[in-house]
């Protein structure tokens, strides 16, 4: 039953919140749209950088150490 209430109550939010950028999208400029289309194409970016950096610790860098060090060789 609440996931009804849920919906009943999305559902105009949805309505009057889709009203509001309607009437807000056409006195923009094409600059100010292209502008917006650009920042939003690079948030899912940023966050998935943000996501797939890997944890650096002394454990994970112990075997660059290593083979840096052998890779050097004499000199």
């Amino acid at each position: 039953m609440s996931g009804w209430l849920t919906v009943l109550l999305r559902l105009p939010y949805l309505a009057v919140s889709s009203v509001f950028a309607f009437i807000r999208l056409p006195p923009m400029s094409d600059m100010d749209k292209d502008i917006e289309i650009l920042t939003l194409r690079h948030q899912p970016a940023v966050l998935q950088r943000q996501i797939d950096r890997p944890r650096v610790t002394r454990r994970t860098m112990l075997p660059w150490q290593r083979f840096s060090t052998r890779s050097r060789g004499p000199g």
